[in-house]
């Protein structure tokens, strides 16, 4: 059997208890005043991160563009607010071997309108080499800012695993920069909607961590993370922009 029919197979045996509507419902309601007290103090850590106080950064860190170098304060594009995402690169290995993780938020970040109207520019700050990560990011078909955060990022994450994957904010006041606030690993967790629609269903995300009911399906994951996002050894997304006819080398032309 395939691993689709494996998990149709599963599924067909995992299933909530039935009931009648009234009972569904009053269970929901129940359910319905913790998740309303969840968005509530949601709020509050939102209200509470406002209030942050914020370190300054140097406006002339040199990023790696399409034009080549420009500074950190050009990257706002005029804007005064900026949301970069540290996109983790590993230097030298080829399309199939990025990373899953970096690959699944990114995927999920298309239309910056929204964030535009709010005065907010989104950018990727690549930890690799502008040419072979831009390759990448044609490769995938995302058309969101892209940069190299190679020339600054010891100083652009400092205190921090560089390396990693990190969402960071950023506040301009005229020519000044001020970064208030950053988060890692589950926090960029901000950019994704597949998993929270995931968490909506009754089988969730099917990870190995998750708190479900014995014999609810789940997907192998890594002893490392637990997680799937990987298929067939290439991130997930990237399977459908092969069939498309795209090409993944990340070799630049000569």
């Amino acid at each position: 059997m395939t691993d689709q029919e494996n998990r149709t197979a599963d599924r067909a045996s995992a299933l909530p208890a039935v009931a009648d509507r009234a009972t569904f419902q009053a269970e929901l309601d129940k359910l319905r005043v913790r998740e309303k007290a969840h968005t509530r103090e949601g709020d509050a850590i939102a209200a509470a991160r406002r209030r942050l106080p914020m370190v300054e950064v140097a406006a002339d860190l040199e990023l790696t563009g399409p034009d080549g170098p420009i500074t950190l304060l050009e990257a706002f594009e005029g804007r005064g607010q900026l949301i970069a995402y540290y996109f983790m690169w590993h230097h030298g290995h080829p399309a199939a071997e990025q990373c899953e993780g970096c690959t699944w938020v990114t995927t999920q970040v298309e239309e910056l309108s929204y964030l535009h109207s709010r005065d907010i520019t989104y950018a990727v700050f690549c930890q690799g080499p502008y040419e072979a990560s831009r390759r990448y990011r044609d490769f995938m078909g995302w058309d969101v800012p892209w940069y190299s955060a190679v020339p600054s990022q010891d100083v652009l994450l400092v205190g921090r695993h560089v390396g990693m994957m990190h969402l960071v904010c950023y506040l301009r006041d005229g020519d000044r920069i001020f970064e208030t606030y950053w988060t890692t690993l589950r926090g960029v967790e901000a950019m994704d909607y597949s998993y929270a629609l995931m968490d909506l269903t009754v089988y969730g995300r099917q990870e190995l961590w998750e708190d479900s009911p014995s014999g609810w399906p789940r997907v192998q994951g890594t002893p490392a993370d637990h997680v799937r996002l990987r298929s067939n050894g290439r991130p997930i997304p990237q399977w459908s922009r092969l069939e498309a006819g795209r090409s993944d080398n990340l070799t630049p032309r000569p």
